[in-house]
């Protein structure tokens, strides 16, 4: 298990580049067995996940060019369909959350699809239950072996109909579109996520000849084609990892400038961050800079109540961000509620912020209240571990803004999400030692 072994107390400077997106490289990559024919897709975040997603259509037999950091060709020509019921296969799905991505793809193309029950994030449940409901609308049989814990789903043929989510799920929606491409007639999603990166997703399916109507809305049409072709895909800068780049900046009093964030993609990202008194300027070339702040304080709501935020899906505010919202928190002038509705195991990393003498209340498995320390005292350095790659990215955040030296175990956590993250903070100023 690595470690991290950080140097607080330094400001930081200057300007860092986004990675791609995580969440977007999940699914792109994963359509990329749609079709036989090349595909070339750039902008990709070389991090542990996306690396194990790329190294699974390996074994499935997708042939794979690195082009350059970065930029891959993939071309799913001779796709073995044996290995799915390998061994082999069984433990390395069940090791990667995006392996269920491979599933719609695999249903729309062979008819078929299998995988074990995926790893990821110890941050409470996550049911699948959308994406195999939204199989059988379409026709496919779905079949889970218990004792193995493996799912199967079978379809001689895909046909288009109506379905109605149970939840807007990203990576549900995102499974059922790519099988519904190549069903025959048509397929109403409503209640469909439409986050930015289900809209890329979209865009890069119709660049490859599907039909797909309404994507960044709640309901898509999607009229299937007998095949797909090739196509060139550019992801779109981590707004996780933008928003990152904010609170690091707050709450280590330092100046930066992310370079080209794309800042029309991030919804309420900026709001909520000048909501707690973040200052930030979009240049006239895209790039967002936010400068060195002594101080910032958090809005209440028009009443005086404390501020609220919480996380909901798409144009709602992402999940992904509420930990960094909170680490961000504790230095600010003012009081703040968490309100993380979708997960119950993900505000638990709050016990390392309190250990370092932030000011928290675990209200409940849910919900936390925040109150700003208001730079009256710093935060001091202690020996933690990461949960999960958010909080991981937010007891850095805490941990470099800190008095003395903290230590960080297992990083491969945050690795999965963040590429390089010490050689790009410490580009900028910070002291992180990999250990």
């Amino acid at each position: 298990m690595g470690s991290f072994k950080i140097e607080g107390g330094n400001r930081l400077s200057g300007t860092v580049i986004p990675q791609g997106a995580k969440n977007e490289a999940l699914q792109i990559i994963s359509a990329v067995l749609l079709t036989p024919e090349k595909i070339t897709i750039h902008n990709i975040p070389e991090i542990r996940d996306v690396m194990k997603l790329i190294e699974l259509l390996q074994d499935f037999g997708v042939t794979v060019e690195k082009l350059k950091k970065g930029s891959y060709t993939f071309m799913a020509k001779d796709v073995n369909l044996e290995y799915l019921i390998s061994q082999d296969f069984k433990t390395k799905g069940a090791g990667l959350r995006g392996s269920v991505m491979v599933v719609g793809p695999l249903l729309g193309r062979f008819g078929k699809g299998y995988i074990p029950t995926p790893g990821g994030d110890k941050i409470g449940r996550r049911r699948l239950d959308t994406h195999f409901i939204g199989f059988q609308r379409l026709g496919a049989k779905f079949v889970y072996d218990e004792q193995d814990k493996f799912y199967r789903v079978d379809a001689s043929e895909l046909k288009g109909t109506y379905m109605l989510l149970d939840e807007p799920s990203v990576t549900g929606t995102a499974n059922i579109v790519m099988a519904a491409v190549l069903a025959k007639g048509i397929t109403t999603i409503y209640n469909a996520a439409c986050e930015p990166y289900l809209q890329q997703l979209c865009k890069m399916l119709n660049s490859m000849g599907a039909k797909i109507t309404g994507a960044g809305t709640n309901k898509l049409y999607i009229e299937g084609v007998s095949a797909l072709s090739g196509t060139t895909h550019t992801m779109l800068p981590d707004m996780i990892e933008v928003g990152s780049f904010i609170g690091l900046a707050a709450m280590t009093q330092s100046e930066l400038t992310i370079q080209n964030p794309m800042v029309n993609e991030l919804g309420q990202i900026p709001d909520i961050f000048r909501r707690m008194g973040i200052e930030m300027e979009v240049k006239s070339n895209g790039d967002l800079y936010i400068p060195q702040q002594d101080s910032y304080t958090i809005d209440t709501f028009i009443d005086g109540s404390i501020l609220t935020v919480y996380d909901a899906p798409w144009p709602g505010f992402t999940p992904d961000l509420l930990s960094i919202i909170l680490v961000t928190a504790t230095q600010a002038i003012g009081s703040m509620l968490i309100h993380q509705k979708m997960f119950e195991s993900r505000l638990f990393f709050v016990d390392n912020l309190i250990d370092m003498g932030a000011k928290i209340i675990l209200c409940d498995p849910h919900r936390a209240v925040v109150i700003g320390l208001e730079r009256k005292s710093q935060l001091r350095g202690i020996s933690m571990t990461s949960p999960d790659i958010r909080a991981g990215m937010s007891l850095i955040i805490a941990a470099l803004s800190a008095q003395g030296t903290s230590t960080i175990h297992n990083i491969e956590q945050i690795d999965r999400g963040y590429e390089e993250i010490d050689v790009r903070l410490n580009a900028l100023g910070a002291k992180i030692v990999r250990i």
